[in-house]
Parts: structure tokens; C-alpha cells; sequence
């Protein structure tokens, strides 16, 4: 059978999480399309990315598997409706009415297919609460890129990878302070730092960092991190959510002004102490690499580059599997009136029972 998948995104963060997905689907022989709900993002597809760029578009081309990397998804789209998340549950800051934010169930998706047991355990305990939607741990198709991990890079001077969430409060990029202390320690020659800022970042803090003048300096404009990663000794974060994905590496982290007092990271709250964090983080203590291989197995345990294909032979088995045991997903009439005005698109058309495709004896 010719499997129709779509994947759906909004900001273009979200390419390389769907990009590895595209590759497993197009070795399969299956149909691919794109779809971007930030138009936006379109100009940052690859040339070949096959990409939708209508709701109309979305609906007629009827896909049997919605592959989502929102938070929400239109319930008027055909199809089996799967959440394969926009990032690692990055354990930024608790909400008032759920533990942390990345567990808010939205009545939009038959399927979360989950990172590690970190996720899976929390999302399953809330399957059992709503009984309308399945969970199966698959993994994450962004790192697959990264394994198998290749033995460290020797760089002549340690490399230091540089991220930044937007978020004012919680980016040391809005640190004035931070920035000129990394200035100075560019200028020493001691250190050679790369840098990526999240894309939403404010335009005023994105020019301040990307006009460093250092030798020892390099500003990225990219949101395809894992190379970056794989060169880096260490990264210096903030309550980013590349921390998670940088540390499936095995390799230290130091944060600036974290939220929680993380005993697998390296804490510094003052600037002038941002170099002290460096100086430990480069010994690669012990005690501390434990800590990293105790919290990653929890995390992602999963280091064979194939969650993709795990992926997609779940979604597909689940395409054809009786759900008859699923509830109806709830009417949420005001979710789904803002998700219309949100893209422009008023339907009637709502689809609150997971598609299936039954198998032919």
C-alpha cells in the first residue's frame, strides 16, 4: 500500500526533526508532503521537499498519517493524528495546573509516539485518564542524525557551543553581562565558541550577538544543531532544550541562571564565574558523567540513529489496528474555533475518532 504521510510544523526549528522522517518515508517508496502552518517558514524547506502550502492543499491531499511537531493540530485534517513533539521535555518551569507544561493534553491526537521513559510514563498515567488517544515509546527522529556517536573531535582549543532559549527571563542572551564576559574570554584565544540563537529571539539581541568581531568567535544562523554538537566540548545553556539533546552525547553542560538545580549539569548564576564552569566541565569528572548517562537513559535510551524507522513501523501498525477501544476525543468547540481563526480555515468538518485502515485477509 502507497501510505500518504504529512508532516505538519510551524516554525522551521521543526525541519530537522521531520527531515529524518522524510528520508525513512522516501526509502520506503511511500508519498511525503510538507506542511507549515507559519508560512514563514516555507522559504526554509530543502529544494526537494515535496510542500503543501494551503489548508486546502492539506485536506484534498487526504493523508492516512498527520506526523505533528506542534503543540495542536487542525482536527479537520484526514488522517491518523500522531504527536512526535517539537522538542525534549526541557523542564523549564512547572505551570500552575500541570507539572510542567509539555503534558497538556489537547484533544487533537490519536497517537504520542514518545522519547524515552521520561515522557512515555507521564503520557501513558494520562492515557489512562482520557482514553481517547494511545502511547508508544519510540524515540526521537532529530538525534538520529547524531549516532552512532563518533569518537570526540580533538580541536586544538576547546570548542564551546553557545544556546540560548528567547524567552527574556530565562536566555542568558539578554544578559548584557554574560555577553561581554564571553567577549573576554573569545579575546584570550584559550576558547574558540560557536554560537546558535533559538529562532524567535528578539532581532535586537540577535544583531548584538551576531556583530562579535572575534577571532575565536563564530555566530550561527541555523537550526540544524547536531553538527555543531558533535564539534563542541562542552555547551554553555541556559533552560534551552538543546541541553537535552547536546547530553545524549555524553558530554557536560554548564548553565547560566537555570531554574532547577539539575545534579547532571554544572550551575553558574554570575557571570564572572562562567569560566570556572568551563574549567570543570573540561576535566569531564566522573561523578558527574554518571549523573549525564543516569539522566539520558531516562531520557532518549535509545543510541542506534533509528527512531524514525521505529516511527513510522508504529504508525502504520497503529493505522491498522482495531481502536475501537479509544473513546471519542471531547467536543472542545472553543480549541477548535481558535485553531480556525487562528489559520483562516472554517469547517464544520471535525474528526474525533482515530482513522483506521483495516488490514485486507
Amino acid at each position: 500500500m502507497n501510505y500518504r504521510f504529512l508532516i505538519y510544523i510551524s516554525y522551521r526549528y521543526s525541519i530537522p526533526i521531520g527531515t529524518p522522517l522524510e528520508d525513512e518515508i522516501n526509502k520506503r517508496g511511500y508519498t511525503i508532503k510538507w506542511f507549515a502552518d507559519v508560512p514563514e517558514t516555507n522559504q526554509y524547506f530543502s529544494k526537494d521537499a515535496s510542500v503543501l502550502s494551503t489548508l486546502k492543499e492539506v485536506v484534498d491531499y487526504n493523508p492516512h498519517i498527520v506526523l505533528t511537531a506542534t503543540n495542536v493540530v487542525p482536527d479537520f485534517i484526514p488522517g491518523l493524528k500522531v504527536q512526535i513533539f517539537h522538542g525534549f521535555l526541557a523542564k523549564k518551569r512547572p505551570s500552575k495546573k500541570h507539572i510542567f507544561s509539555e503534558f497538556r493534553i489537547r484533544n487533537f491526537f490519536d497517537l504520542y509516539c514518545t522519547q524515552g521513559p521520561s515522557t512515555t510514563t507521564v503520557f501513558k498515567k494520562l492515557a489512562e485518564k482520557h482514553k481517547h488517544f494511545e502511547v508508544i515509546e519510540t524515540g526521537w527522529s532529530k538525534m538520529d542524525p547524531m549516532f552512532p556517536v563518533a569518537s570526540p573531535i580533538k580541536n586544538e582549543i576547546p570548542n564551546i557551543l553557545i544556546a540560548s532559549t528567547f524567552t527574556p527571563r530565562l536566555s542568558l542572551a539578554h544578559n548584557n553581562e554574560v555577553r561581554k564576559e564571553i567577549i573576554k574570554l573569545a579575546s584570550t584565544g584559550k576558547y574558540h565558541f560557536n554560537i546558535v540563537l533559538h529562532p524567535k529571539m528578539d532581532l535586537d539581541i540577535l544583531k548584538s550577538w551576531s556583530s562579535i568581531q572575534q577571532d575565536n568567535f563564530t555566530f550561527w544562523d541555523t537550526t540544524d544543531l547536531v553538527p555543531l554538537y558533535k564539534k563542541a566540548d562542552i555547551l554553555f545553556a541556559d533552560t534551552t532544550s538543546a541541553i537535552q539533546e547536546f547530553l545524549l552525547q555524553k558530554k557536560p553542560v554548564v548553565t547560566f541562571n537555570h531554574t532547577f538545580d539539575y545534579e547532571y549539569l554544572i550551575h553558574v548564576n554570575e557571570p564572572e564565574k562562567i569560566e570556572d564552569g568551563f574549567i570543570q566541565a573540561l576535566k569531564k569528572p566522573a561523578h558527574l558523567l554518571e549523573k549525564i548517562d543516569a539522566f539520558i537513559q531516562n531520557l532518549h535510551p535509545y543510541f542506534d540513529g533509528k527512531s524514525s524507522e521505529r516511527i513510522i513501523n508504529t504508525t502504520i501498525h497503529f493505522l491498522h489496528k482495531d481502536k475501537s477501544y479509544l473513546s471519542t476525543k471531547p467536543l472542545d468547540l472553543i480549541r477548535k474555533f481558535k485553531i480556525r481563526k487562528k489559520l483562516g480555515y472554517y469547517t464544520l468538518k471535525s474528526y474525533r475518532r482515530p482513522f483506521t485502515i483495516k488490514k485486507k485477509n
